[in-house]
């Protein structure tokens, strides 16, 4: 049974850091790419971050580019979005997602993924 799920969402001062983890299970993660998402209440879902299957190509949009960074860890199917000096607006609820196929590139669309996990909750606030 394929599954993603995300943890180390939560209420955060602006500013301040959190660290997202994806646990994949059911399938194997050296093939395929993971992006993180993020959804605010009343906005489209937008592409974060995303990271290739090996490693070596990760990708942040501009509203998050110096601020979060991407790492995943194979062998312990494990993908991570660090998050850094957090503002409001980055408040909404964080998916990741997998996508097949994908050793040396990634993708912020989120159409072209497969396997979604539940999301975890990110709320900035002082």
């Amino acid at each position: 049974q394929v599954q993603l799920v995300e943890s180390g969402g939560g209420l955060v001062q602006p500013g301040g850091s959190l660290r997202l983890s994806c646990a994949v299970s059911g399938f194997t993660l050296d093939y395929y790419a993971i992006g993180w998402f993020r959804q605010a209440p009343g906005k489209e879902r937008e592409g974060v971050s995303c990271i290739s299957a090996s490693g070596g190509t990760i990708y942040h949009a501009d509203s998050v580019k110096g601020r979060f960074t991407m790492s995943r860890n194979n062998a312990k199917t494990m993908v991570y979005l660090q998050m850094n000096t957090l503002k409001p607006e980055d408040t909404a609820v964080y998916y990741c997602a997998a996508l097949p196929r994908a050793i040396y590139h990634c993708s912020v669309f989120s159409n072209e993924y497969t396997y979604w996990g539940q999301g975890t909750q990110v709320t900035v606030s002082s």
